[in-house]
């Protein structure tokens, strides 16, 4: 099984680097202007996202229109 990719406000970083906030539906039609960016350490918790229906994913592997 497989690391977890997308994180909620409160969860831990599994590893140091750049997180960016993302769409919970990730629709193509869904676009995040001026997403969050955050540079986390392992195991700092992540802080709040703009709204409820957005988490937290690793900038290289996050899909942001």
């Amino acid at each position: 099984m497989g690391e977890k990719t997308e994180f909620e406000p409160g969860d831990k970083a599994p590893n140091p680097g750049v997180y960016t906030e993302v769409g919970e539906a990730r629709s193509f039609h869904t676009q995040i202007k001026d997403p969050k960016r955050i540079t986390m350490e392992r195991g700092e918790t992540f802080p709040d996202t703009s709204n409820k229906d957005r988490k937290w994913k690793k900038a290289e592997k996050a899909r942001v229109h």
